[in-house]
């Protein structure tokens, strides 16, 4: 059975390729999940048309990512927090706190999954925080954290 991609698949090819595929594989996987459809003469053309515009979307979002790169590199985000002896936190900074902090300079929604932290902050001082706009924009954050009085 032949198909015509709508998404990506792993391991098979990417969207609008025709593939010849065995027909329980398309009829119960890629067809009822949305990956693909039945090769007909005037789905190449349709996909075609929206791999086009997928790829307009994708470049306008990368350059949307890269601006917002560009201002978050700018930003310094501050945290108040109880610290005991040797600048050890109480508590910890994390991922989620970050980014409630960013959106509220920045002004625009972020998801707290996107923030490369891999463990919370649990030490005073300055630290690198690295955030992932999209596929190939990665953005640096600065994160103070200073002793509560």
């Amino acid at each position: 059975m032949k198909v015509l991609l709508i998404k990506d698949v792993a391991g098979m090819g990417q969207a609008g390729e025709i593939k010849k595929v065995a027909s329980g594989y398309a009829r119960n996987y890629l067809i009822p999940k949305g990956l693909a459809v039945l090769a007909q003469p005037g789905v190449a053309r349709q996909a075609n048309e929206r791999r086009l515009a997928d790829e307009k979307k994708a470049i306008r979002q990368s350059a949307d990512a890269q601006a917002l790169a560009q201002q978050m590199a700018q930003l310094t985000v501050t945290f108040k927090a109880k610290a005991g002896e040797q600048d050890k936190l109480y508590g910890s900074i994390t991922s989620g706190d970050i980014v409630e902090e960013l959106e509220k300079q920045l002004g625009r929604e972020l998801d707290r999954r996107k923030v490369l932290l891999d463990q919370p902050i649990k030490q005073l001082g300055s630290h690198q925080v690295a955030v992932k706009l999209a596929s190939d924009v990665t953005a640096e954050v600065t994160v103070v954290v200073e002793r509560e009085e």
